[in-house]
Parts: C-alpha cells; structure tokens; sequence
C-alpha cells in the first residue's frame, strides 16, 4: 500500500466538499456537535495558497485536511512558529489507516524545512474520544481555549470551547508519533 501527501488542486474541490459532507453525517452519528459547512472562497484560498491537502492510498483520494499557519483568535499570544491542522476528513473506505499519524510525519517535515517549532491543532473540548486519540499520535494536550470572537472562522466555532494540542518539535515524541 502506498500513501502519499499531496497539495490538492482545484480539480479536488467537489472531492473536498464531498468529504466534508460524509465528517458532518459521520459527526452527527457520533457526536453532539457537527460542523456547519465551510464557504467555497475558503476552501479556494486554501487551494491557492497550497494549504489544502489530500492522502493518497495507492492513487485514490483517502484523505484531506487543510493548515494554516496563523490561529490567533484559538491561540491567543501562543500564535507563533507552528503550522495549525485543520478539517481532518477520511473517507470510510479508509478508516483504521492511522492518518493522523501519517500527518504528523508530513508536518514535522514540512515544519523542519519551514523553521517552524509546533504542530498544532484543536477539537471540541467535550469530545474525549478524539482528545484520547490525538494524544496517543503523539500530542501533548495543553489546555483549553473559551471561544469569544470567532469572526472569520467557520460557524460550528460560535460559542464552544476547544481543546488544544501541540507537538514541540526537537521534544522527544518518537514513542508517541
């Protein structure tokens, strides 16, 4: 089996959306909160500025997420050096294959190249299925963010809170990640 991380391409964009239309069913099935939809302008930003990604198992589309490297209303005066994970989507054909784990791998290559010190990422702070599963890829969960502005992030960010999740880069995370 081979997988591979890829910049996605306008031509992803329905493939994209499709994914996300199966993590909200998906979170709807599993969860108490769901994401409410992303803007198109968004998802093109990301495209354009090669922050949108797709994985790759064996040519097929298994998996995208997207990054960005500012988070200040989530992070606060921690906003600095990092690279931010966002909208983590695999298909259901692919479930069980551990990528967030391949992430990481992608991300601290991409972090070491960039002089980047953090990988980081959140979730909904009452989701501990998901706070125990990225701590066990390797992230030190390192608090929690009370969301008061949220303009300009996607709607499902009003009025919740967030777990927060790092990885320093040059700690010690080889038995974690």
């Amino acid at each position: 089996m081979q997988i591979q991380v890829f910049n996605s391409g306008i031509s992803d964009f329905d493939t994209i959306f499709q994914f996300y239309d199966m993590a909200v069913a998906y979170q709807k099935k599993v969860f108490n909160k769901h994401w409410q939809g992303f803007s198109k302008e968004l998802v093109e930003t990301e495209i354009a500025e090669s922050r949108q990604y797709k994985i790759l198992v064996d040519g097929t589309v298994a998996c995208v997420f997207a990054v960005t490297f500012n988070d200040l209303l989530i992070w606060g005066d921690r906003d600095y050096d990092s690279i931010y994970i966002h909208r983590i989507v695999t298909h259901p054909d692919f479930r069980g294959l551990s990528f967030v784990k391949e992430i990481i791998k992608w991300a601290r290559g991409y972090a070491a190249e960039n002089e980047l010190k953090y990988i980081r990422m959140d979730t909904w702070a009452d989701n501990e299925k998901l706070l125990h599963y990225y701590t066990s890829c390797g992230f030190d969960y390192v608090g929690i963010a009370a969301m008061e502005k949220t303009e300009g992030l996607p709607k499902h960010y009003e009025g919740i809170s967030l777990s927060l999740f790092e990885i320093e880069l040059g700690a010690d995370h080889s038995t974690k990640g």
